[in-house]
């Protein structure tokens, strides 16, 4: 493990062709309440959750109108803005959220528009870097979601477009109407259900943001072996095999507490061995 506490360790991604950060970032939904419903119970921490990882090299933090909802958007702006000239603030839009726990999509134009314009307000700027259409609706047609969001970005509202939730074609459909940047579906060790789209991705340099990215296959052998070796904790080993995974792979661990944000930030630290790797592989 390199001893400096970076995410620089982990080397860079080009976001887009134009926005270079380093490749692992910070999901910002568990800076809210329990169930990403309400404000957390302690605001402060999270506020300097958000300031430490930008300490520790972090250029990518992950966000949505629906975390809170609101609530992560409004603190990131509260603890980072103005921001470093180098972070990239990454939200979505296209859910709803009528409770704790429940995420109804919502595809409909007028609702992304609403969804980004508020995302801009809360986190006070003029342009998101990158903003990813949170879920496809299946009541409303795919085009029309991603219509809107191309009319947003011709406006100047948007610099990137990126999807997430998606299966290949839905991707392919939308690369029919304008560039797609990122890619962020549900990926870790155990669940492999989106493993032709990271290698899609690589193929077609476009940035795959695993979501839920640790999983329990943390108490694998060989995850515990490869965690005994390196002097790291399991969560670190799995960080680590998403890193050595692809170079298109943009992991965004996310946490409420500094101390558990740099543990995160270690991982970037890790190099694995190619028979750790295949182990790991083998035994999800």
């Amino acid at each position: 493990m390199r001893s400096e506490l970076s995410a620089a360790n982990a080397g860079t991604i080009d976001l887009g062709g134009d926005l270079t950060v380093a490749r692992l970032g910070f999901g910002a939904m568990r800076i809210t309440g329990p169930g990403i419903w309400g404000s957390p119970a302690d605001p402060a921490q999270a506020q300097a959750t958000l300031r430490r990882v930008v300490e520790l090299g972090v250029a990518l933090i992950d966000t949505a109108d629906s975390y809170g909802p609101e609530v992560s958007e409004n603190l990131i702006a509260q603890a980072l803005y103005p921001y470093p000239d180098d972070l990239v603030i990454a939200t979505k839009g296209g859910l709803v959220r009528p409770g704790p726990g429940k995420w109804p999509p919502d595809g409909r134009p007028e609702h992304l528009r609403a969804a980004c314009e508020g995302s801009l307000r809360r986190l006070r700027m003029e342009q998101i870097p990158l903003y990813q259409f949170h879920r496809p609706d299946p009541k409303v047609p795919l085009e029309d979601s991603i219509g809107a969001l191309i009319e947003l970005k011709n406006a100047g509202k948007i610099r990137h477009l990126g999807v997430s939730n998606v299966t290949e074609p839905q991707l392919r459909q939308a690369q029919a109407m304008t560039a797609i940047v990122s890619v962020q579906n549900r990926y870790n060790a155990a669940d492999r259900s989106s493993e032709s789209m990271v290698d899609l991705c690589e193929q077609e340099t476009i940035t795959f943001l695993p979501w839920a990215p640790i999983t329990q296959a943390g108490g694998s052998p060989a995850v515990t072996e490869a965690a005994r070796r390196h002097g790291a904790t399991p969560r670190q080993i799995l960080l680590a095999w998403l890193l050595a995974r692809s170079p298109s792979m943009l992991p965004i661990p996310g946490t409420g507490s500094p101390q558990h944000a740099e543990e995160n930030v270690a991982a970037a630290g890790i190099e694995l061995s190619a028979e750790e790797f295949d182990a790991i592989s083998g035994a999800a």
